[in-house]
């Protein structure tokens, strides 16, 4: 995993830009990379805040987690007064990575963001209010939600949140993984899609695949993969191959459907997020069991 630094380490003592969150690996990783640089209208009558325009991708809703990188995000349908959700890895969650086959929902947490504006700078604090839900399972995502809503980070801080897309991403696209953490923007296409990563003791399902130009590293977990023509987040960044072993943590391997493995050192993905807008409704709250929401539920 692209491990979360300090919780990846003091766990599973991972290293590298493999499964754990892509957090800083190790001091030399951490000193090269600075180096290098450093939501459909609801059908409740409610009124939605309008989806944002389009902008040019760069550090604006993104944040910096103690050990990952997130977006502030929104779904299709989410409204300006509704609560801000934060997406990042399931690895990246502060009480450990979950285990194979467990979902977390509704669980209290206060953990902080660091906010960054355009630039990359840091201009705020938020705050989660719970894990709205988080699972390793098919997908690694927590999405935290906030104490603040959509409005109020904007009205403060002049800053919208990003657009998850609700369609399945197309390989050649051409796509930006933004880092928060690190404040860095790798530049790179989806070269394909796998139809199981498998990692240590855990799957993943229909993942993405990067060209080699996104060498992301240990600290870019959680990061948003944003679609540069459309401006919405299609994927979040997870893993890679590290070392060049067969289906380790921090070396994934692709399993196809006929159960043929395939190992790509050096080559790193993303899991898709297009069908979690599914499964929050009204006020972006989750209901696991919409329509349409294929998300593993506890």
């Amino acid at each position: 995993m692209n491990k979360p630094l300090l919780a990846a380490l003091a766990t599973l003592v991972i290293t590298g830009a493999g499964m754990a969150p892509a957090a800083a690996a190790t001091a030399d990783r951490a000193t090269d990379a600075t180096a290098t640089g450093a939501t459909t209208a609801r059908t409740s009558g409610r009124t939605t805040g309008a989806v944002p325009a389009l902008r040019a991708v760069d550090f604006a809703g993104t944040v910096s987690l103690s050990n990952c990188s997130g977006s502030v995000i929104r779904f299709p349908s989410s409204a300006e007064t509704d609560p801000a959700l934060v997406l990042t890895n399931g690895h990246c969650l502060e009480t450990g990575f979950p285990a194979p086959g467990e979902v977390v929902v509704d669980q209290s947490s206060s953990r902080s963001f660091g906010l960054l504006n355009s630039s990359g700078s840091r201009v705020a604090t938020l705050r989660a209010s719970k894990v709205a839900y988080s699972t390793m399972t098919d997908t690694d995502v927590t999405i935290y939600q906030l104490t603040r809503t959509y409005a109020q980070i904007k009205s403060s801080y002049g800053i919208s949140a990003l657009t998850v897309g609700d369609t399945h991403p197309v390989a050649g696209t051409a796509i930006k993984v933004v880092s928060g953490y690190w404040k860095r923007i790798y530049n790179c296409n989806i070269d394909g899609f796998v139809y199981r990563l498998k990692e240590g003791d855990w799957t993943w399902k229909d993942s993405v695949r990067y060209t080699s130009a996104c060498n992301t590293i240990g600290g870019t977990s959680g990061s948003p993969v944003v679609d540069t023509a459309t401006g919405k987040v299609v994927a979040v960044n997870n893993t890679g191959n590290e070392d060049g072993e067969r289906c380790t943590v921090n070396n994934p391997c692709e399993v196809d459907a006929s159960g043929n493995v395939t190992v790509r050192q050096g080559i790193n993905y993303a899991e898709e997020i297009y069908q979690i807008p599914a499964c929050f409704g009204a006020g972006n709250k989750l209901n696991l069991n919409a329509s349409g929401c294929v998300l593993p539920k506890p």
